[in-house]
């Protein structure tokens, strides 16, 4: 089956000038966290567990190259799990895509940077 669907990236770089605060604040919401934040799924737990840590060791190793992890994650997902995979990697990006149930990936790591992966044949 497939699925239509529209997903917005929300990050908090737009904010008012005199709503920012300073980046060393603990109250800081812009301050980076580690941990992976899965903002929506349909994938099995396994390929989901997978593809999560997958998209962090690429985002960790191409911290400077959005392009780079994209290339990574869509390669070793089409090794894995069949070809037709698609990645995005990025900050402050909306889309509407077109995909096979069961092979969507939508997260944030490190703060606001958010990654798309689905499977479309």
């Amino acid at each position: 089956a497939v699925v239509s669907t529209r997903v917005r990236a929300n990050n908090l770089s737009n904010m008012a000038d005199d709503e920012k605060k300073e980046a060393g604040d603990k109250n800081d919401p812009r301050r980076l966290h580690s941990f992976p934040l899965i903002r929506h799924s349909d994938m099995a737990e396994e390929m989901r567990t997978e593809a999560m840590e997958l998209c962090v060791t690429a985002c960790e190793k191409f911290a400077s190259s959005n392009e780079a992890a994209s290339k990574m994650i869509k390669e070793n997902m089409d090794k894995k799990f069949g070809s037709s995979w698609h990645v995005v990697v990025g900050e402050g990006f909306g889309f509407e895509l077109t995909y096979e149930t069961k092979n969507l990936l939508y997260m944030f790591f490190g703060g606001s940077l958010a990654i798309a992966v689905w499977k479309c044949s």
